[in-house]
């Protein structure tokens, strides 16, 4: 067993502050990137039923 020190851990008023015009550039940066993210889903989506075609629903049970 190692006795090793162990440091407080910081309190939040020791980080890093952002400020109002940060915070908004930030959400509108998360936004963009989900909108990506959520775009590129259904086009991958869209993208697999097309090439499966449409006989797809007709295969025998």
């Amino acid at each position: 067993m190692s006795m090793e020190k162990k440091t407080p851990r910081p309190s939040e008023e020791e980080g890093v502050v952002l400020t109002p015009e940060q915070i908004r550039r930030r959400r509108a940066r998360n936004i963009a990137i989900a909108s990506v993210l959520g775009f590129l889903a259904l086009l991958f989506y869209v993208v697999t039923i097309v090439k499966l075609g449409p006989n797809v629903l007709n295969r025998p049970l």
